[in-house]
């Protein structure tokens, strides 16, 4: 401390003879310095809220993952949805319904109705390769899942997989003296819970660490199996948890689909496609040469009335159609020079379908000056949703196809309509016996084959139903 303010403050007086330059007694002056590292409640409380370098990247890496293991999942369902899933795709897709962590705005409104598969009976169908990129595929999954029952999920079927290559792999003097006794351990395992299988473990490893005088290859071989047989529990028990969260959704979605579908199917007979076939595009409805009715259809005393093909129309039908949508019948007959010679012969059906055409109003630059939102312009066709059923094809491995049939030969992207009308083709499906060939009119403009959910454009064949949903794409026009 300063000789002077140590002498001022010994002597309650001043001292003349002080420095002057030295400090004075001045009480409301009087500074009490804070200690080092100690700060303001405010200053404290607002450095709390900014993350330090070290936690921003901790944070920037967690978001990271989370980002690749949702895309991760999202390819998964893609290639589920499109008949072309791995092994590791199908496992994943049995967690959509269990996953806290899911965006729903990543299903699509169909992922219902496809099956899920025991994770056990995937692992069996396997080879030794197989089960090599599968476990690879499995650890790049679990080091981004955070989900507990996730990890229970995936770290169950690394064991199974173990487990499923060591009976692939070739057997060594003891693996084979040791596999005679594991059926008879199989039988113990097999009928126990999980609690009890963990119970048993902790006995078994109790056993191991201690000096008894044991058979220790039975008591280890024991172990090894007891631990698949718990991680078969596992993935029973989580499996079984997806089966109900996916059988309930599916009952609420067709008993609010079936509400749905009653009034719409009482206006089916109302002949709404020759109107929307004949309307103007982008222009306002007026007299004139209205285009080529859509067809009114064929005389249907050979459709296809069996079960399967019953099961699957009515399944589509339950679900219903949505606002823009509306039933889409407009059939036609193939034309002679195309039709397949088989179908000639005796016992030819003509497959069933249930098919929507998507209508909407297009306000483009015309339709917004002469039209406004209390007063729209007319609907126009903007896609179709083809769902035809060929549950019992003779050749299972070949797909349905369609082509596009334009007349008086016209080709793509020509028009031989008149001013303000569309032009319409014949898109005609072929599927092989028993199936006749089928054809529709619909209006023909270019496809968007974006796979933007909103657009929607899809073509699967699968379990029976071919499906073809599209749009057409949208024009803009500059200024």
């Amino acid at each position: 401390m300063d000789p002077g303010r140590r002498e001022m403050m010994a002597n309650a007086r001043p001292n003349r003879n002080r420095n002057i330059t030295g400090p004075r007694a001045d009480p409301k002056t009087r500074i009490a310095k804070t200690t080092r590292g100690e700060k303001s409640g405010k200053t404290a409380h607002k450095a709390s809220r900014y993350l330090t370098s070290d936690q921003q990247s901790l944070e920037f890496v967690a978001d990271e993952d989370r980002f690749v293991l949702r895309q991760s999942k999202k390819k998964a369902d893609i290639r589920v949805r499109e008949g072309r899933a791995m092994p590791i795709d199908r496992l994943a897709f049995n967690l959509r319904y269990i996953d806290k962590e899911r965006d729903v705005f990543d299903d699509d409104d169909d992922d219902i109705e496809i099956e899920l598969q025991a994770p056990e009976t995937i692992v069996e169908q396997l080879g030794t390769d197989q089960l090599d990129q599968l476990q690879s595929d499995m650890e790049s999954l679990l080091v981004l899942e955070g989900d507990p029952t996730n990890r229970q999920y995936w770290e169950a079927l690394q064991a199974l997989c173990k487990d499923q290559k060591s009976k692939l792999g070739p057997l060594g003097r003891e693996d084979r003296v040791l596999s005679s006794v594991a059926e008879d351990i199989d039988k113990i395992l097999k009928p126990k819970t999980c609690d009890q299988l963990e119970a048993l473990e902790t006995q078994i490893r109790a056993k191991l660490r201690s000096d008894e005088d044991i058979d220790t290859d039975y008591w280890e071989q024991l172990l090894r199996n007891l631990l698949v047989w718990k991680s078969k529990a596992t993935l029973t028990r989580i499996f079984q948890t997806a089966v109900e969260s996916r059988e309930k959704l599916l009952k609420e979605k067709r008993s609010s689909g079936k509400q749905q579908a009653q009034p719409q199917q009482r206006q089916q007979k109302s002949s709404l496609l020759p109107s929307v076939a004949a309307r103007p595009i982008g222009l306002p409805e007026k007299p004139g040469p209205p285009l080529p009715p859509p067809g009114g259809g064929r005389p249907s005393d050979n459709e296809d009335a069996s079960q399967a093909t019953k099961a699957l129309y009515d399944r589509e039908a339950a679900r219903g159609i949505s606002e823009n949508e509306e039933i889409f019948t407009a059939e036609e007959a193939v034309p002679a020079h195309v039709k397949p010679r088989w179908t000639d012969r005796r016992g030819a059906r003509k497959p069933r379908y249930f098919n929507r055409v998507q209508m909407g109003y297009e306000w483009n630059k015309y339709n917004q000056t002469h039209y406004d939102h209390d007063n729209p312009p007319p609907k126009v066709v903007q896609g179709y949703k083809f769902n035809i059923f060929y549950p019992e094809l003779e050749d299972k491995t070949k797909a349905p196809t369609f082509k596009i049939i334009r007349e008086h030969g016209r080709r793509r992207g020509q028009s031989h309509a008149a001013a303000g009308e569309a032009d319409t083709c014949l898109i005609h499906f072929i599927a092989g016996p028993p199936y006749e060939d089928i054809a529709f009119r619909i209006v023909d403009r270019e496809w968007d084959f974006s796979a933007k959910r909103e657009r929607g454009f899809r073509s699967t064949f699968d379990r029976g139903i071919l499906q073809l949903h599209f749009q057409f794409k949208k024009i803009f026009y500059r200024k």
